[in-house]
């Protein structure tokens, strides 16, 4: 098998972090079956090895048909698998994709010109809505709703819950791992639900693993809202929605997956159609009698 690395000029190898990066910049925004992200794993896992290998060759490690890598490599766009090595390789050994600073920026601009690059990227990758339409007529039929969101997730599942539960009757939020997410997750399906949206976002909560485990042991389905294409959490959803997290600041920012959430909620008051609008004006019309908020 073709193992052995081209002649040619050396190639110089970026590090290991701006590989990954650079990888995902292909997987994302797009829908990948159970087989297809075992076969993205594996290249994010053996990158600099994968460019060299056939197909054929990548099938025999991964334990898939070589026809399987041929349709991932058209799920991602491309016309054939040698056209998909070349976009690997470029991810892998080409540090052009490096956006060269822009001038007159300090720090702080660069890491929020950083943000805004990957809202841009979540912005392009929204230009189909079928799947986030599709999503969010499950989410919104699911009586009750069911949001799970750990550790650093916990915020942002909170948020989600508070404003869902304007328009729907019965939204629940768990962000209490261990037995006691099992025991309120089996309850919750006792009483009807059927969807689970969980928010998994880095670093990823093992725990969050295990109540999915829970949540499809006891048949309730799992969208996902996390960062990455693959991995244990998108190996256990249903459905998978990607946003962008910026690791470029001190701490991780949420801008990305805050959005996506935003945009999923607007959807969700799409599909409930009249009965999420009389719900929104029922609470708006309650507000303003109990005057909850400030006047302006």
């Amino acid at each position: 098998m073709g193992h052995a690395r081209e002649t040619g000029q050396p190639l110089t190898v970026p590090d290991a972090s701006r590989i990954a990066a650079n990888l995902r910049g292909l997987f994302d925004d797009h829908r990948l079956s159970p087989s297809q992200r075992r076969i993205a794993r594996y290249l994010l896992d053996h990158a600099q090895e994968a460019v060299f290998f056939t197909s054929a060759d990548i099938a025999e490690r991964v334990g898939v048909s070589q026809p399987s890598v041929t349709r991932f490599a058209a799920a991602l766009g491309f016309r054939g698998f040698p056209e998909f090595r070349d976009a690997l390789r470029s991810s892998v050994f080409d540090s052009s994709q490096r956006t060269p600073p822009a001038e007159d920026l300090n720090e702080i601009q660069e890491l929020v010109n950083s943000e805004i690059r990957d809202l841009e990227r979540l912005r392009d990758g929204l230009r189909d809505t079928r799947q986030l339409r599709e999503v969010a007529g499950q989410l919104s039929r699911s009586r009750p709703l069911l949001v799970v969101g750990l550790r650093v997730s916990a915020p942002l599942a909170h948020l989600f819950g508070h404003q869902a539960e304007k328009v729907l009757p019965d939204v629940r939020v768990l962000d209490i791992a261990g037995s006691t997410l099992e025991d309120k997750l089996s309850r919750a399906a006792e009483s009807g639900a059927e969807w689970v949206l969980a928010i998994g976002l880095p670093r990823y909560p093992r725990e969050l693993a295990q109540g999915l485990i829970w949540a499809r042991r006891i048949g309730l389905k799992i969208a996902l809202i996390t960062d990455q294409p693959v991995g244990r959490l998108t190996d256990l959803a249903d459905e998978v929605l990607l946003a962008p997290v910026s690791s470029d600041f001190a701490f991780d920012s949420h801008a990305g997956p805050t959005v996506l959430c935003t945009a999923l909620l607007h959807t969700m008051l799409d599909a409930l159609a009249t009965e999420g609008q009389t719900r929104l004006g029922a609470f708006d019309d309650s507000a303003t009698e109990r005057q909850i908020f400030l006047p302006y």
